[in-house]
């Protein structure tokens, strides 16, 4: 009888964590939640589908979440494609967006934003995977710890992909075990500040910091994203914390963060990332500027540093091409933000920078708050939440500030997604080829919306956005995330089954 025992006992303990696993996965949503069309294998035909080739009139046929194929000329010929079509007819289908620079302020600060409502803000703008930022969040990403929070607060409550940066500081930089385990942990890279990050649990770093995180990045081969701006005590501008009578002035608050800020920090992250050019100490590595403004010197630094072979990149973002400070009336603390929004001399400057490949991709910076922080009533330029509210907008503003500018399809999709993808290290995401996950924007370049209250938003606190009370063009019609159709004009998926995405 005690034999008999000792041979049920591992069966029995096998139909135990056969059945813990069953109800565990069965509690998860069913495929038929997760998407608005009830098929694994399918084709999404369109007039303009955006490829690295070029746009093509075709099909791409999705199956089991990838893309398995892209054909031409359904339309000219009249092929016949077996199985369910979604025609588009004359709709871009391009690439998903991939938004690497996003505070989704989860956990800890949801009354801000979340995973909830900042997905779906994604997915209504045809963002299919964001990169979340260390910071905002309540506590910042700064260990393997409060990444497992972060990641515990994403499950099944994101419609995209969401990956996570770690954050530099001087905890940690110093550290190399803690940096590997953070690294090994998932992270997609790290970021720090040069300045004063404005959250106490995430201190700005210097440049023996940098140096330092480069070096265990190297092995990794992950970049480093750093906010690129240094108070000069020098210079005799105005701070933000000085009490000034002339706080409601926008150009109060330009003076607070002039250029030179933003070109003493990048001249002196060269010093750092000459080790990262071929044979350098810190080959492997890669150190990546988020929301450049400044569009003169820093600018002309940065050509430089990759003539030289430094293996470096710039974002901007859609409010330094939209925006300039001119048009900025006082007390208007939507558009608060650091680096600040520069003269409309600046903006130009960008956006040409942009046109001739010296700014490598676009990001959101979505960085909301609540209104009340934002000092409405107060109009205190100084003392205000500094962000730009924009996540379900980006794609639309893009188009509608570029046209006069004559940008492309492909020049959109190489900004939103083609680098961006290489920047988070994402292969099989960012273009529209056989074998990637079936990440896909659907939208109407010449479909014009008002952003007015009457205008659903789906991020919260909408009307702390600067975009209200703008006009735009390039309405978003359908978006899909592995396959999954999750949003399609104003109609979310029932159920969230984005994938949260951990480097391996």
């Amino acid at each position: 009888m005690e034999i008999l025992g000792w041979r049920v006992f591992p069966l029995f303990s096998l139909v135990i964590s056969f059945l813990l696993f069953y109800i565990k996965t069965s509690s998860k949503p069913s495929n038929s939640l997760c998407t608005l069309l009830p098929h694994d294998r399918y084709w999404i035909a369109s007039r303009q589908i955006v490829t690295p080739q070029g746009v093509i009139s075709g099909a791409v046929e999705v199956k089991g979440g990838n893309i398995v194929s892209v054909v031409k000329g359904i339309y000219q010929h009249g092929e016949i494609i077996k199985g369910h079509v979604v025609d588009y007819g004359n709709a871009v289908v391009m690439p998903g967006l991939i938004d690497v620079h996003a505070h989704l302020d989860d956990p800890g600060r949801t009354e801000w934003e979340g995973f909830s409502s900042g997905t779906k803000a994604a997915a209504a703008g045809g963002i299919t995977t964001l990169i979340d930022m260390p910071l905002n969040s309540e506590p910042s990403t700064v260990s393997v710890e409060t990444l497992k929070l972060k990641v515990e607060a994403a499950e099944e409550k994101i419609y995209v992909d969401v990956g996570f940066w770690g954050g530099l500081v001087p905890e940690n930089a110093l550290n190399v075990s803690a940096l590997d385990s953070l690294l090994k942990a998932g992270v997609l890279g790290l970021k720090s500040f040069m300045c004063p990050s404005g959250i106490n649990d995430f201190p700005m770093t210097n440049s023996s910091h940098i140096k330092e995180g480069l070096h265990v990045l190297a092995k990794y081969k992950r970049p480093l994203l750093v906010h690129a701006e240094m108070q000069l005590d020098s210079e005799g501008y105005p701070k933000e914390n000085d009490d000034i009578n002339d706080a409601r002035l926008y150009s109060t608050y330009l003076r607070t963060r002039p250029p030179s800020m933003e070109e003493a920090a990048i001249r002196e992250l060269l010093e750092v990332t000459k080790h990262t050019r071929a044979n350098g100490s810190a080959e492997g590595s890669h150190l990546h500027i988020v929301h450049l403004s400044d569009s003169r010197a820093s600018l002309k630094l940065l050509k430089e540093a990759k003539s030289r072979g430094d293996s470096i990149t710039v974002e901007t973002c859609p409010h330094y091409l939209a925006f300039s400070a001119e048009e900025i009336q006082d007390g208007d603390t939507r558009f608060k933000c650091s680096p600040p929004i520069r003269d409309a001399a600046n903006r130009e400057n960008l956006w040409g920078a942009l046109m001739e490949g010296q700014i490598d991709m676009l990001s959101s910076d979505h960085s909301p708050t609540i209104p009340e922080l934002k000092l409405f009533g107060e109009g205190n330029f100084l003392k205000a939440w500094g962000g730009i509210s924009s996540l379900q907008y980006v794609l639309p503003v893009t188009w509608s500030y570029g046209k006069k500018y004559g940008i492309t399809l492909n020049q959109l999709a190489s900004w939103w997604s083609e680098r961006p993808a290489k920047l988070a290290g994402q292969e099989l995401k960012g273009a529209i080829v056989s074998g990637n996950h079936a990440d896909i924007v659907v939208w109407e370049p010449n479909a014009e919306f008002e952003l007015d209250e009457n205008h659903t938003a789906y991020h919260k606190n909408p009307s702390i956005s600067a975009y209200m009370g703008t006009r735009l063009s390039g309405k978003v019609l359908a978006t899909f995330v592995r396959g999954n159709l999750v949003y399609k004009e104003g109609e979310h998926a029932p159920a969230a089954c984005g994938v949260p995405i951990l480097a391996k």
